[in-house]
């Protein structure tokens, strides 16, 4: 960030809050960003269910109540750290800290009890496996992406996603006890799902973040070669999409759905190439989400007992 930015950036925020100021329980829960977290949740869940093995439904609600707070936990951390930035850009300046509704030591004291409870529940409740990766994935997140990479480096998101992708594998570790293939495919897929769902955002965004001295791909190299990346992206997701049900993790009713929808996706990205507006790049971003929830979705339901699915590459 810029001097001139960074100076801005602290003046905006409030020097100090009013004694008869306590932050809302809103406040709190939007530290938790939950509509990211709503996805982790669900990625996770779905990774639990897939795992060979039997876990008790009131141990799996533990394990997946764990993955949603260790998210949290990172999601109010990282607000700590970027209430700076967070106050210069549009989507973000209404966040509890840059608003001042909230002093700062209160989230980073919220989001620092909520990581290592979730941590500590999942090591005691599961196994430590799933507590070690759930402790690795808040770690990644708070200390590689957000204080090491996305302040410095475009590649911010291509790397900084494996955080995001930790919780299909958490999940299959608190069944399983360890990490398999089949986990690290799951892992895959959100991970290079990331750069082009974050990417479409950042094309409509590239004022904001130009603004808050963030170096994302359109901001460094420009909206041409970002649209270029985002197709690459879209096209390397094709057999990672399949992956699962080369494993025989799912059948191939999951397995012609995501040639599907990778398909879509890959379009959403020529669209995208091929716009000089942000119509399509808005879009991606809508189809990005639901590109991912469907595919564990297909994941899950793949796998019902009874359902007609080709299991394997055998009727």
């Amino acid at each position: 960030m810029s001097p001139l930015a960074l100076d801005t950036a602290v003046a905006a925020l409030p020097r100090t809050l009013p004694r008869d100021v306590v932050p809302a329980v809103g406040d709190y829960f939007a530290l938790l960003k939950p509509r990211v977290m709503s996805l982790v949740v669900f990625t996770g869940f779905v990774g639990l269910y897939l795992a060979p093995g039997h876990l008790h439904p009131l141990l799996a609600i533990v394990a997946v109540l764990c993955i949603a707070v260790g998210a949290g936990a990172a999601g109010a951390i990282n607000m700590w750290y970027e209430r700076d930035i967070d106050a210069l850009m549009e989507r973000t300046r209404r966040r509890p800290l840059p608003a001042g509704r909230m002093a700062p030591g209160d989230a980073l004291g919220f989001g620092a009890v909520l990581a290592v409870s979730a941590v500590i529940v999942m090591g005691l409740a599961l196994n430590t496996a799933a507590a070690a990766l759930l402790a690795l994935a808040i770690g990644f997140y708070v200390f590689v992406y957000t204080v090491g990479l996305k302040r410095r480096t475009p590649q911010n998101i291509v790397i900084g996603g494996a955080a995001g992708a930790f919780p299909p594998m958490i999940g299959w570790a608190a069944v399983t006890g360890d990490v398999s293939v089949a986990a690290v495919a799951l892992f895959a897929l959100i991970f290079f799902w990331t750069p082009p769902h974050f990417w479409a955002l950042s094309l409509y965004r590239t004022g904001d973040y130009a603004k808050a001295g963030v170096p994302m791909l359109p901001v460094v190299v420009g909206p041409a070669e970002t649209k270029k990346q985002m197709l690459i992206y879209t096209l390397m997701l094709w057999p990672v999409a399949v992956a699962p049900a080369l494993l025989h993790v799912t059948g191939w009713l999951y397995g012609a759905a995501a040639l599907v929808l990778s398909a879509l996706f890959t379009l959403c990205a020529l669209a995208v190439r091929r716009d000089d507006g942000d119509r399509a790049a808005r879009r991606m971003f809508g189809f990005s989400i639901l590109y991912l929830f469907l595919l564990f979705a297909l994941m899950a339901i793949d796998r019902i007992p009874g359902l007609l699915a080709v299991r394997g590459f055998g009727l």
